[in-house]
């Protein structure tokens, strides 16, 4: 990657904000409303890159699945779409809350326009939101029998809360937790959380119906009734789904129009990388986010700062590069009796691992430039990252040896290296069966080869990979991490001990990290917590549950009929706000 074309896409981000206004808040008037005509409809066709596993807000977790709750269901907040730094905005709230306490009491007034889609389990009735609904939805991320993904944002935090952890129900009260009266929803904290306003504006934490939940049980993930700009048209599983304007929406505005501007969004499941570039550069799609590195030259010429080739730009496509928010890393599961452990034999052996990944072949060949290296788990524009900081693990091949060497690891047959006590030494990489997982996979190999290590790669979906790593029954496994709010501590807290059944797929638990992280937990972003964010990197490299890898640099490119689209740092879609010119689509 050439430092030119990163400093110009940094910059670029910084410099989002300048010229642009805040998103116009829901009071402008109905009369600026421009109605749709009655000609076709406007219909915004894009494409997700895997499957959805379910529409449960409180139980997905995979990008997929978000990326549709996010239009579907409402958090309280959301994003301003065009804020640059990135704002918080009421969104089923008449105002934003009132903050007393010193930062832990939190009241939060809603709108009275706030209503659940039809469906058979209101009876016929129109269901209004209250405070209530938000009690009960937020309850369900401690709810055991959901093992939610995102029970780690509020377990511990609000007054009262271990009830629900002693003995879990829906109907007692919680102090901390409270319906004021109806349209009046009151939370306190244990201890202030710079974060917790954050927590509130992802979708897990978007309103549901009770009587929804229970009229369809285990089966609510696949019956969605939200209260968000779309809706539900068709759905064929992980292959094609319909998202429809739902125009009981209640008055939202951009740039006096009211949300959402299309009539339906076109979603296709594309996992391969080639056939959406493809897909796009035919028309079947009205933009292209991230584009994929091995597909760069169908698409962008130069490395120093690559730009469309000429017959596309000639077209009118736009190109737009883009820092996304996303750290990929390798995880290593430090409960696993080959791999895992914290004595110095086990952690050698997963620092020679670490030392053996070259990140400039990485950037060069498999990013196409397109990526950063991984300095710690913060991308840049997280808040908490440390531009000066640098992992003291770099790729030294020859060091891996020795540690390997020193340690008793010694190389059999074939230059294949065995365990101290002379068994056999076989990793096992899960991986997921595409052209670019096959990739990876050999990079792996060559890497790990190099140091006389052998491995084998087990293929799977990634939605079962994450399942087996909460069980702990996966050895290693190359992911990322998208920022579900742009502070370090959502990054961070991938490692934390506590959420080794969740997000913590490393199952890492080092009393001396754990410390560290709760104290940064009740800390603002400050150079004090930036400095305790070092020291918990420095101890990621001293016993390695994850080798550190990219932070990608997204190349995103529009068709010209597109409008609106500015890309989000934190949310997954934009659709509501993006509109389509009928008459220069092709």
């Amino acid at each position: 990657m050439l430092k030119s074309y990163a400093a110009a896409v940094l910059a670029l981000v910084v410099g989002l904000g300048s010229g642009l206004g805040s998103l116009p808040c829901a009071a402008v008037t109905a009369e600026a409303h421009t109605t749709q005509t009655a000609s076709a409809p406007k219909v915004l066709r894009a494409f997700l890159s895997t499957g959805e596993t379910g529409l449960d807000p409180a139980v997905a977790s995979d990008i997929a699945s978000l990326s549709l709750l996010e239009n579907l269901f409402d958090p309280l907040l959301r994003y301003d779409y065009l804020a640059r730094p990135v704002k918080l905005q009421a969104n089923t709230l008449a105002a934003m809350p009132s903050v007393a306490d010193d930062g832990r009491t939190y009241t939060f007034h809603l709108r009275q326009d706030v209503y659940f889609t039809d469906d058979p389990a209101f009876q016929g009735a129109r269901r209004q939101v209250t405070a209530h609904d938000y009690v009960y939805s937020l309850k369900r991320l401690y709810d055991p029998a959901l093992k939610s993904p995102w029970s780690f944002l509020l377990e511990g935090k609000i007054v009262g809360d271990a009830a629900l952890k002693a003995r879990f129900g829906y109907d007692g009260d919680i102090a901390g937790l409270q319906a004021v009266d109806k349209f009046t929803l009151r939370i306190r904290l244990n201890a202030a959380d710079p974060n917790f306003l954050f927590y509130l504006a992802i979708p897990a934490t978007g309103v549901v119906a009770r009587e929804v939940v229970e009229a369809y049980g285990v089966q609510v993930g696949n019956h969605p009734v939200g209260t968000g700009p779309f809706k539900i048209g068709t759905w064929k599983r992980s292959d094609q789904i319909s998202l429809l304007a739902n125009r009981d929406f209640r008055p939202m505005f951009f740039q006096g129009r009211r949300l959402p501007l299309v009539d339906r969004v076109d979603i296709k499941i594309m996992e391969e990388y080639q056939s959406r570039v493809l897909g796009f550069l035919n028309g079947e799609f009205d933009f292209l986010e991230q584009l994929p590195e091995s597909m760069k030259e169908m698409v962008l010429t130069g490395d120093a700062q690559p730009t469309l080739k000429p017959e596309l730009a000639r077209k009118g496509l736009v190109l737009s590069p883009f820092p996304v928010l996303q750290t990929y890393y390798m995880w290593m599961n430090m409960e696993d009796p080959l791999i895992g452990g914290y004595g110095k034999d086990k952690v050698a052996l997963r620092r020679a691992i670490a030392l053996s990944y070259n990140s400039a072949e990485d950037i060069a060949q498999m990013k196409k430039g397109l990526a950063l290296r991984a300095e710690t788990p913060l991308p840049p524009n997280v808040l908490g990252y440390d531009p000066a900081y640098r992992s003291p693990v770099g790729y030294d091949p020859a060091l891996a040896n020795a540690l390997l060497d020193r340690h008793g690891y010694n190389k059999g047959p074939g230059g294949l290296r065995t365990l101290p006590d002379g068994k056999p030494l076989t990793l096992v990489m899960h991986t997921e069966p595409s052209m670019v997982g096959r990739l990876r996979d050999e990079l792996w190999r060559k890497n790990l080869n190099a140091i006389g290590l052998r491995v084998t790669f087990k293929g799977d979906k990634k939605t079962e990979i994450i399942k087996a790593s909460r069980l702990g029954t996966v050895m290693m496994f190359e992911t990322n991490w998208v920022a579900d709010f742009p502070d370090g501590d959502n990054f961070y807290q991938l490692l934390y001990g506590p959420n080794k059944a969740g997000p913590n797929y490393a199952r890492f638990n080092l009393p001396a990290y754990n410390q560290r992280y709760e104290q940064t937990r009740t800390m603002g972003d400050s150079p004090a917590r930036t400095r305790l964010y070092d020291e918990m990197a420095q101890i990621i490299h001293a016993y390695t549950p994850w080798v550190l890898l990219t932070h990608p640099i997204s190349a995103d490119v529009r068709q010209p009929w597109l409008r609106n689209y500015t890309r989000h740092p934190v949310e997954f879609t934009n659709w509501r706000y993006l509109d389509v010119d009928a008459h220069t689509r092709r």
